[in-house]
């Protein structure tokens, strides 16, 4: 089916063009997180927006289908305004959007990217895109977020506990996927994840890494087992199912995962990994990852890693932290949130486990239980051009003074004291706007790779609140 952009908007804004005063020509709009959950986010995801949608023009198809519907809806449309931009443009949006580079941690009330119409018979248009363009930026922008804001507590607490930081990328690992409510969700949302991380089950997120963002592999995995294919072999089986993981999926330099809770993980842990197959274990060449699952988090990681260690053995780091051998980990992969864990580090860190030992693994709390206000983003008009002359256009809400909103064309600069700082235009002078042109009429003007966006994001692993 094809994508009416035209139809990609919420049904009042089919009657702004008839709002404006007379005289109209240029309307300037942006969007930023007004606060929330974070003091800072990670401005991502416009790209993939840009390629999908506003790089494909739209056609007479479409044109006819919005009047069809918009007429059996009872709203106006524009219909002049969008057969102009099909004859005059080709299909192509004439607006030009300016934004930070992603990767960006930007504090919140900054702006992360501005729009406004290039054609003066358009200005109407700058405002219409908004349903679709803040969708594009909310929700990877907040996942984004949400996955760095992990990223710094994991990588603190392996800089407290473990001699080592190089598997920080694959200390969180994406379990999303089919706790998201679309297909096109769990690819944005797992590709925002991977700014951060480069673990995934995610498989749509690596198309849109491969369409989106220049990489040919966004992300990796490993042979892992569910509860069905080790139940399938009944609980008198459970030793042989295990046994069949690793001769499957063991081998020098080789990764697999196993979940170990089906019937008794205490069991399972003491008796079957660490006493029956413990020499396979020991002798695989590579490593086995034990999926404890089930429990209180905090609990079950810490107490599964003892028991690894007692069957096992263990040795101590330079920072003092007990570490298991090299063959054998854990993840966690249930009830798994910012907030867990940091607890299950926590805990671990208590017990002088290193934080070296353990994986995560993170599905609804990562991909589906964020939303808009999460960060509360908007994005609100600043400046209308009206008979040749630009002037303000602001909110300030005396119910909410929160949303008061920004005046005029605007800029953003790098401050040395305050980091990003949003300005006007007209105050920028000789500095350095940090807004990029990216797209103008249907252009794609930068084309970051998903390595630009990391490193971006990488740079900036710590910061002080």
């Amino acid at each position: 089916m094809r994508n009416n952009l035209i139809l990609n908007v919420d049904s009042y804004k089919t009657s702004h063009f008839l709002q404006y005063p007379p005289g109209t020509t240029h309307l300037s709009s942006y969007i930023e997180s007004r606060g929330g959950a974070f003091p800072r986010t990670v401005f991502f995801g416009l790209q993939a927006f840009l390629k999908r949608y506003l790089s494909q023009p739209i056609q007479q198809a479409d044109i006819d289908e919005a009047q069809e519907l918009f007429d059996l809806h009872s709203v106006p449309f524009n219909k002049a305004g969008w057969q102009y931009i099909l004859d005059k443009h080709r299909g192509f949006l004439p607006i030009e959007i300016q934004a930070l580079p992603e990767g960006e941690l930007v504090p919140v009330k900054n702006v992360m990217l501005q729009v406004v119409n290039t054609d003066r018979n358009c200005a109407w248009l700058s405002s219409y895109i908004e349903t679709a363009l803040l969708r594009a930026i909310w929700y990877p922008t907040t996942v984004a977020t949400v996955s760095w804001h992990c990223r710094r507590i994991i990588a603190d607490y392996l800089a407290r506990t473990s001699d080592v930081t190089d598997s920080l990328p694959f200390k969180l690992h994406d379990f999303g996927a089919r706790g998201t409510s679309s297909e096109e969700t769990a690819a944005l949302g797992g590709l925002a994840h991977l700014v951060n991380f480069q673990g995934t089950d995610t498989v749509s997120a690596l198309v849109a890494g491969r369409r989106y963002y220049q990489a040919a592999m966004a992300g990796f995995s490993i042979p892992a087992a569910e509860h069905s294919t080790i139940t399938a072999w009944g609980k008198a089986g459970e030793v042989d199912a295990y046994r069949n993981m690793l001769e499957q999926f063991a081998g020098d330099g080789k990764v697999l995962a196993v979940v170990s809770d089906s019937y008794d993980l205490w069991n399972a842990l003491d008796n079957i990994w660490g006493d029956q197959l413990k020499a396979q274990v020991e002798n695989t060449g590579g490593t086995l990852v034990i999926r404890p699952d089930s429990g209180d988090p905090v609990h079950i990681v810490t107490e599964t890693i003892e028991r690894l260690m007692n069957c096992f053995g263990s040795r101590v780091n330079t920072k003092g932290y007990r570490v298991l051998p090299d063959y054998i980990r854990v993840i966690q992969g249930d009830g798994i949130s910012l907030q867990s864990i940091e607890a299950i580090l926590a805990a671990m860190q208590e017990r002088r486990q290193s934080a070296e030992n353990i994986a995560f693994g993170m599905g609804a709390e990562l991909l589906q239980k964020v939303n808009r206000d999460t960060q509360r983003f908007a994005m609100k008009a600043s400046a209308v051009k009206v008979g040749g002359l630009w002037r303000d256009v602001y909110k300030d809400p005396v119910t909410d003074r929160g949303k008061l909103s920004k005046r005029g064309r605007l800029a953003v600069i790098r401050d040395s004291e305050t980091g990003l700082r949003t300005i006007r235009e007209s105050d920028l002078g000789d500095r350095k706007n940090e807004l990029q042109t990216v797209f103008r009429n249907g252009e794609l003007l930068i084309d970051w790779s998903l390595d630009q966006v990391r490193e971006r994001a990488a740079c900036k692993d710590s910061y002080e609140d």
